[in-house]
């Protein structure tokens, strides 16, 4: 297992955080929980949306989707903008979009604009996820207060998705629009505290491929309040961020302190690059060649850089704006094509232009990206061959995707179709969520003493059986103590043996060049995958729905059942074979 966070030391008394430093912990803590609890803040309230809005599952689907495409199709594009913008003015400015976008959410009288401010609100989220715990590495000195920090930062993160649960339940019991807008205080007290605690930094290294120098940013020193200070830097010595691995939508699993996987709630996802690997006086620009990986290294203090000179067109190239859009409108067109299918069929062009125009959009997506400066989703030979990435990839979306697939059936089932209250339905499936929030902490530990191709099979075997003993047929109403909870628990244990894991084996191969771009890659599929799942859920009910009854609608479901089982049964397929692939002497080593 690769370790990317400094193993821990012991702790002496200059170790303590002073006020300053807690202040800015709880700042991005904070910021984490509230990126992880809008994963799940939008499951229980999908049945009051319709009924208030007007719409079909297959719309009010866009209020999960959404978020997720935001914070999945723009997380890379994120990364380059943290890095050329630098990390406090971009986290500072996503913390004001989120709040407005929370709130606009709320009185939203129509569903498109519904989906623009949860777009938005996924890409607030893919700044700021990745950039928390880059400020924490960057801030707190290495040993054990950096690994008591992302240990809080952990479990602010686990917690999240639960929390996102009960907290739409309780509100959504007056009005979804309080669930929505619930957010928007709690982010705009957090800005204010982090005016004055996040720290600056000098501009980060710019892509290669193009002749312009990046922005370049403040020079703030680092918050007070520990007697050690964070490690100098001159001339021999660089410091350089780990991004972190952070996982949002789906993705709940904590972020671990032993890897340097952050991975909360469904979902968030981020680059990452290694910590403390550069030798003195080494290169410490950015690698060169075209689509080269960015990494977070701050040049040393006193060092000014040139002034920027900025063209519209060079601008585009160096953030890769027409990547970025081509891929977010392909994955909107997809879900769109994918949802207006039962309504209108195959010959219908209001389902076949959405779905031809997103293949057109994918293959315009490939010859942008071929022909960029620094493309964003520039995926080199050591990636392609890399089987533990692409393993880890296909596990994590197929867990992820069958999973908030799962969840959509059973709110529908269960206020649709069974009438229960919202806090009712949310109590009722936080036995999946929370005990990977409860397990966070020792998930490292798991991975380290049974290897993570073990746990990821074991984990996808849980899952899968959660998912057969849904389908199974049963008697209506719900049987919730004899089928329902059972469901849930297993899915919960497949997530506290298998994420975590599937996170670590992913980085486990990769060089540190690569790791920026494998992890968003990484992160990038396990998001798309719930977008795309969510929608052919969404779809398989509005087209099997129509039967008189509760009963004969709640046997409707069994095909979106039956698809999140498939995913399910293909994750354990992936598992497998990385187990039989794997080397004996490597199944302790993350691989």
């Amino acid at each position: 297992m690769t370790r990317t966070l400094p193993s821990p030391v012991a702790a002496g008394p200059d170790e303590r955080f002073g006020p300053r430093l807690w202040g800015l912990l709880l700042v991005l803590a904070g910021n984490m929980l509230i990126d992880a609890l809008e994963v799940s803040v939008a499951v229980v309230a999908l049945p009051a949306i319709g009924t208030d809005l007007g719409a079909a599952p297959t719309v009010t689907q866009w209020a999960m989707t959404g978020f997720a495409a935001g914070f999945g199709g723009l997380l890379l594009f994120g990364a380059r903008v943290v890095t050329l913008l630098g990390r406090r003015r971009v986290y500072l400015a996503a913390l004001l979009a989120f709040a407005a976008a929370s709130v606009l959410s709320a009185l939203a009288q129509d569903p498109w604009l519904l989906l623009a401010t949860r777009l938005t609100k996924g890409f607030c989220a893919a700044l700021t996820a990745p950039t928390g715990l880059a400020i924490i590495t960057s801030t707190f000195p290495e040993g054990r207060p950096r690994s008591r920090a992302v240990s809080v930062y952990t479990l602010f993160g686990a917690g999240g998705f639960t929390a996102g649960l009960i907290l739409s339940g309780w509100l959504t019991e007056a009005s979804w629009r309080w669930a929505f807008a619930s957010p928007a205080p709690v982010v705009l007290l957090l800005f204010g505290f982090g005016l004055r605690l996040i720290p600056g930094e000098k501009r980060e290294s710019a892509p290669q491929g193009t002749d312009e120098s990046a922005p370049q940013g403040t020079d703030e020193s680092a918050p007070q309040g520990t007697d050690e200070s964070a490690p100098k830097e001159g001339p021999g010595n660089t410091r350089r961020v780990d991004a972190g691995n952070i996982s949002a939508g789906g993705n709940r699993s904590a972020p671990k302190t032993d890897a340097g996987d952050i991975s909360a709630g469904g979902n968030r996802g981020a680059p990452k690059t290694d910590a403390g690997d550069i030798s003195a006086g080494g290169n410490r620009g950015a690698p060169k060649g075209r689509g080269a990986v960015l990494d977070m290294r701050l040049p040393p203090r006193g060092r000014d850089q040139p002034p920027p000179r900025r063209t519209r067109t060079r601008t585009a190239h160096r953030y890769d704006i027409p990547g970025a859009l081509t891929l977010l409108a392909a994955l909107l067109a997809l879900v769109q094509g994918i949802t207006q299918l039962p309504g209108h069929g195959w010959s219908d062009p209001r389902a076949v232009g959405p779905l031809t125009a997103a293949g057109l959009l994918l293959l315009l997506l490939w010859r942008v990206e071929r022909h960029a400066p620094a493309p964003l989703l520039h995926i080199g030979p050591s990636l392609r061959g890399n089987p533990a990435l692409l393993r880890s990839a296909a596990g994590a979306a197929c867990l992820n995707g069958s999973y908030l697939g799962l969840l959509f059936v059973l709110t529908y089932q269960t206020q649709t179709l069974a009438g229960w209250s919202p806090l009712h339905a949310a109590l009722a499936l936080t036995p999946a969520a929370a005990p990977p929030a409860l397990t966070a902490l020792a998930s490292g530990r798991l991975v380290a003493k049974f290897g993570a191709p073990r746990l990821i099979v074991a984990g996808a075997a849980c899952a899968f059986a959660g998912y057969l003993l849904q389908l199974r047929p049963g008697p209506w109403p719900l049987d919730y103590p004899g089928r329902m909870l059972p469901t849930l628990l297993l899915v919960g244990a497949g997530f506290v043996l298998s994420f975590a894991a599937l996170n670590m084996q992913a980085m486990s191969r990769l060089a540190p060049a690569d790791r920026l771009t494998g992890s968003g890659l990484y992160q990038t599929a396990v998001q798309l995958a719930a977008v795309v799942t969510v929608a052919l859920v969404a779809a398989l009910l509005a087209a099997y729905a129509p039967a008189p009854g509760p009963a004969a609608a709640a046997a409707a479901c069994r095909p979106a059942l039956t698809l999140v089982a498939v995913l399910g049964f293909l994750g354990l397929l992936v598992g497998l074979t990385g187990l039989i692939r794997t080397p004996p002497s490597s199944l302790h080593d993350g691989e």
